[in-house]
């Protein structure tokens, strides 16, 4: 049985945390805490906000329409985030909410939107991409959200990669091998993971981003995969051979 009580209720706030001090929460959490889940004074939430750990907190103060938050006690330390970022050509929105999550999930520090010319969707809805990736720390006991970066064009994306870095490059055309052995024991200051729009990349950024100086090439297999099952079959590959799947953590 796991250690952690998966059923207790989570709230991400912006407020600093620590035993004693109080906060009203925003208006759309105040909802939430008493209207949808309808807790009451006394009542308990853990609440974090991916720099001071995870706290129990009571309701105080509560009338129909406010309460406070007041800290308790620590339930767990911080953790520190993987210097892992999750690069990607946005999608539309449906499927790029569930990208947000799956890759908060998994465990990504931070998302990139990158422009391809074969990308669909050029507008990125950036608080929306924050709240989808708050929301999936709420529910998995994640105690860090992925930042969200403002989207880059490929050539700028590129020209500005670090050298040090660990580029993972997922390519429909490369040809099948193993991932995770492309990956293992691979060692770098951080990992960016590229995946492509529908319709992947074209020759011209194909050969762009080979040119990188640090850039793995991976085939994620025989099948043709949609880009945010591919986000979720990449990261898995790449925790698991290098990432906090491993005792070597990024």
């Amino acid at each position: 049985m796991s250690h952690y009580d998966f059923s207790a209720q989570r709230l991400f706030v912006e407020a600093p945390l620590a035993p004693g001090l109080a906060f009203v929460p925003p208006a759309e959490a105040l909802n939430y805490l008493l209207n949808v889940l309808r807790l009451r004074e006394g009542d308990a939430v853990l609440v974090f906000n991916g720099r001071d750990g995870e706290f129990l907190a009571v309701i105080a103060e509560a009338t129909r329409r406010s309460a406070k938050l007041r800290v308790e006690r620590m339930t767990r330390a911080q953790s520190k985030g993987a210097d892992l970022d999750y690069c990607f050509a946005p999608l539309k929105q449906a499927r790029l909410d569930y990208m947000a999550q799956k890759a908060t999930e998994m465990g990504t520090g931070r998302l990139v939107p990158v422009i391809t010319r074969r990308t669909q969707v050029r507008k990125v809805n950036a608080a929306r991409l924050r709240a989808n990736a708050v929301e999936a720390a709420e529910q998995c006991g994640i105690l860090t959200v992925p930042d969200v970066l403002e989207a880059v064009e490929l050539t700028d994306f590129l020209a500005a990669f670090p050298q040090e870095r660990l580029l993972v490059f997922c390519d429909e055309d490369a040809a099948i091998a193993n991932p995770y052995e492309a990956l293992f024991e691979k060692k770098a200051q951080g990992v960016s993971l590229l995946i492509g729009p529908e319709g992947g990349f074209d020759d011209a950024e194909r050969a762009s981003i080979a040119r990188a100086p640090n850039v793995v090439t991976l085939s994620l297999g025989p099948r043709v995969l949609r880009a945010d099952t591919a986000a979720v079959a990449a990261l898995a590959i790449l925790q698991a051979a290098i990432g906090d799947w491993r005792s070597n953590a990024l």
